[in-house]
């Protein structure tokens, strides 16, 4: 009994040495070969993967496909969309780094809390606090007729456009809140010196930058090119006082006037700060109101500040117009509100492109470009009856007289009094002006007001 277990143990050995052996030999092959060995495994993933594809080829469209299965109209429509979307998506991406305070700013005095506020926003354009700054932000915050939450919505359409302009000029992002200071972003707004357009420029300086100003066209009220030219205008003043705060200051009161107050302070006056006891008063005011404009803007969503609703058209692009036009013609073919094309190009003051000699831009809604494109032969063939009315020159007097004024959305809390104080007209007038039969108003109304916009 005892030899069997032994010769069991023994044969139970010989196995474990044996099957101990033969796995070494594995090992050492599976080295060897091991090559050999992953090629057929990665074969089988690769089998396996094409297989599931195969199976649901829908599941996988090739890009190229897409792109047949949209008509242009769909393709501009797609285009609209992806643009609001994206233009919100910055806007978030600005506003979430100054949307929600930072530690202990809950226990900051209002002071400190601006100044510290002011201070994180870096920029290239000193952004210093004081008193005189605080005033006006407590205006733009507070203020009864403080016009940031219609900035706030107006910004949606513009600041993209003012943001390409600055950014391809090179100059800071920043100086897109200089519009906000000078029209409220209003590109019909008209000051009492005869200043125009989101920028302000007065005639003459309008025609030294290159614009075109005439009877039929003001390019100051065009976003794009008053843009571009206030680009060239600001470039040059920092080139010659290299400071952006005594820039702005030149930008409000002329380059004379600044350099005055330069002489009279002292040669080692390098600031906006340095100079302001000698600068004319209302410039003392500008570059303090441009600070509290930009802080207003950054950090309206801690103070509770809301936007009025977005505007109709955010996504917009530009046609060329080679012939006279009016703007009539694309609006009852392409069934778009004329008021939403006048908004759209506010330079042409008649309703009338004159691509006589020149060609010219007319920015439309983006979804209404291809259509353009291919009425554009149905859009021109109506010239004769929509442009008739404009060949005689009374016609036009006439009409260039009523094309001095704007459109007015009646607000909540608004009565013809009040806008017509505002307007610095009569309420008889404004009757008059829209064939009211009683003062009675609701908000929303839009109303007519031929007199150029206020400056707020």
């Amino acid at each position: 009994m005892i030899k069997l277990s032994k010769t069991l143990m023994l044969l139970a050995l010989l196995s474990v040495v044996t099957t101990s052996a033969q796995a070494a030999k594995r090992t050492t092959r599976t080295k060897v070969v091991a090559p050999t060995i992953v090629t057929p495994l990665y074969d089988t993933v690769r089998v396996v993967i094409y297989d599931t594809i195969r199976v649901e080829p829908k599941a996988a469209p090739r890009i190229d496909t897409l792109r047949t299965t949209h008509t242009p109209a769909e393709i501009d429509s797609l285009a609209d969309v992806w643009q609001t979307m994206m233009a919100a998506q910055g806007e978030r991406h600005f506003f979430g780094d100054f949307s929600a305070p930072t530690t202990g700013e809950e226990a900051m005095a209002v002071d400190s809390l601006y100044r510290k506020r002011l201070q994180d926003m870096v920029s290239p354009v000193h952004l210093p606090y004081n008193y005189i700054v605080r005033k006006y932000i407590d205006q733009y915050l507070g203020g009864r007729w403080s016009p940031l939450s219609r900035v706030l919505s107006l910004s949606k359409y513009y600041f993209p456009i003012i943001e390409q302009e600055l950014i391809a000029a090179g100059l800071p992002i920043e100086l897109r809140f200089l519009p906000i200071i000078e029209s409220n972003l209003s590109a019909l707004a008209t000051s009492r010196a005869g200043a125009v357009g989101l920028w302000q420029f007065i005639p003459s300086t309008g025609k030294n930058l290159g614009l075109e100003i005439n009877s039929l066209v003001d390019e100051r009220c065009d976003v794009m090119l008053s843009t571009r030219a206030a680009c060239r205008f600001l470039r040059d003043l920092y080139n010659i006082y290299d400071d952006w705060t005594l820039a702005l200051a030149a930008y409000n009161c002329g380059p004379g006037n600044v350099s005055k107050a330069i002489a009279r302070a002292g040669a080692d006056c390098k600031t906006f700060w340095d100079i302001y006891d000698y600068l004319p008063s209302e410039t003392r005011g500008y570059v303090p109101k441009f600070i509290a404009a930009a802080y207003a803007y950054t950090y309206h969503n801690l103070h509770n500040v809301t936007p009025e609703p977005t505007p109709e058209c955010i996504a917009t692009d530009t046609v060329t117009i080679n012939r006279t036009m009016h703007l009539g013609q694309v609006a009852s073919t392409l069934n778009i509100p004329i008021e939403t094309l006048r908004h759209l190009n506010p330079q042409y003051k008649i309703d009338i492109v004159p691509a006589a000699r020149k060609p010219y831009a007319l920015r439309l809604p983006t979804r209404y470009l291809s259509e353009f494109i291919e009425q554009q032969d149905s859009i021109y063939a109506k010239d004769s009856t929509y442009l008739k009315e404009y060949m005689n020159p009374a016609n036009l007097e006439k009409k260039r007289a009523e094309g001095v004024g704007y459109t007015y959305t009646v607000r909540s809390g608004d009565n013809l009094g009040l806008i017509a104080k505002r307007n610095r007209t009569t309420v008889k007038a404004i009757m008059q002006w829209n064939r009211l039969r009683s003062t009675v108003i609701r908000p929303g109304q839009k109303l007519r007001i031929n007199k150029p916009k206020p400056r707020a």
